[in-house]
């Protein structure tokens, strides 16, 4: 995704302040349901555009993932708050959230059958063709699985990629919640993301209640999502990854500590990227005749360095 690199943080009004005066930072992600349809850019995110920080518009009400199409006015709406952002992407998910003209209230899981996935597509597509800039899609957290899933997650993300332009937002947090939750093969879902195709990568907290992983943006950072991300970039190399944080916001010297662990966890599987790359880069083939001549050549300069000793010597 150009223009994104580095690590970011989710901006919210209660965190203005912190991300004003965080420097280096790589880029932020605005909700549009919390921005006025028509009123003016908040004076901090202009802030932010100005020194050149790449904004990231994100949405939760599409409902890509509902049996009828996205309606069209609030893909005009959206339009319309990309451009005003200046926003280099637009983030949605692979949810439902409406049926019938009942709003769920939740993102809920989009069913796995050949039959949701080709309503799904259909309604990426026309997404992708109202929006001004590109489009990426995010794996969502679910605390239920449909019955009788046709395929798996992993499944589901390599099939949106392949039959749509989009491109994946893969928030490591919900893939977390769903290796707990359902037992998902992280590493199929994580081997389903070509580099070319990652916009960027979500990180965020959650808690474990009732036997279940909530994906919360309301508690403290586990393990669980770093070591995924830490996974993620071994694979891939650097990637652009943002912490997620929606409510109970902790002092900054926490926010501070939590982006921390994730540029370390990000470097560490950066370093593992370049070892491995580096073990597997097969050394190139050197016509027989070179090497002869680069045979010859030594041979020539040990007897020159040889002969310039004894005579040294003497």
């Amino acid at each position: 995704m150009p223009g994104l690199r580095g690590v970011g943080i989710g901006w919210r009004r209660e965190l203005a302040l912190f991300i004003d005066r965080r420097p280096g930072l790589g880029f932020v992600e605005v909700l549009a349901e919390h921005l006025s349809p028509k009123g003016p850019v908040p004076e901090p995110l202009s802030r932010l555009r100005e020194r050149g920080v790449p904004v990231v518009l994100h949405a939760v009400s599409l409902g890509l993932g509902s049996a009828e199409p996205p309606d069209p006015r609030r893909l005009e709406w959206l339009a319309g708050l990309a451009e005003r952002l200046g926003a280099v992407c637009v983030s949605e998910h692979l949810a439902f959230v409406r049926a019938g003209g009942l709003e769920s209230g939740h993102l809920l899981p989009v069913q796995r059958s050949e039959e949701a996935l080709e309503v799904l597509t259909e309604n990426i597509r026309m997404a992708e063709a109202a929006l001004p800039v590109p489009l990426a899609l995010e794996n969502v957290a679910s605390l239920f699985e449909w019955p009788d899933a046709a395929f798996s997650e992993a499944d589901l993300l390599r099939g949106v990629l392949e039959r749509t332009g989009a491109s994946l937002l893969l928030d490591v947090a919900n893939l977390h919640a769903h290796v707990l939750n359902h037992g998902t093969d992280a590493d199929a879902v994580l081997a389903a993301v070509p580099r070319e195709r990652l916009a960027y990568v979500h990180v965020a907290g959650g808690v474990q209640r009732g036997g279940l992983y909530h994906d919360t943006h309301a508690h403290p950072l586990p393990p669980g999502p770093l070591t995924l991300l830490e996974r993620l970039a071994a694979r891939l190399g650097p990637v652009p990854v943002m912490l997620e944080r929606d409510d109970r916001f902790p002092p900054e010297a926490e926010l501070t500590a939590e982006l921390s662990a994730m540029e370390q966890a990000l470097l560490r599987g950066t370093e593992r990227h370049g070892r491995e790359a580096h073990r597997s880069t097969p050394e190139r083939d050197v016509p027989r005749g070179v090497h002869e001549q680069r045979d010859t050549r030594s041979a020539t300069q040990e007897r020159g360095a040889t002969d310039a000793n004894r005579e040294g010597m003497a």
